[in-house]
């Protein structure tokens, strides 16, 4: 339980940050991760809905931490205008 926890924290975040790099569009990058939750929901892999509020907290914090980057990345670009 411990283990599928700390899962549950760190791999929506990674993936989220994994998608959006590849894809280059943060929006993509969260539709993926989360349509990957929610097929492994439907598959039965998740037991509680403990898990299920972690990964929830983590894809948001992915969200965010993208949202972010993107901000900086455009700030930046208006700077160098």
């Amino acid at each position: 339980m411990i283990t599928k926890a700390i899962f549950a924290l760190v791999f929506p975040f990674l993936l989220v940050i994994l998608f959006s790099k590849v894809t280059y569009n943060h929006y993509v990058g969260i539709a993926l991760t989360a349509a990957l939750l929610f097929a492994s929901y439907m598959k039965g892999y998740t037991e509680t809905y403990f898990i299920v509020g972690l990964d929830i907290i983590s894809l948001v914090a992915g969200a965010l931490y993208m949202a972010k980057k993107e901000i900086e990345k455009r700030e930046k670009a208006e700077k160098h205008h």
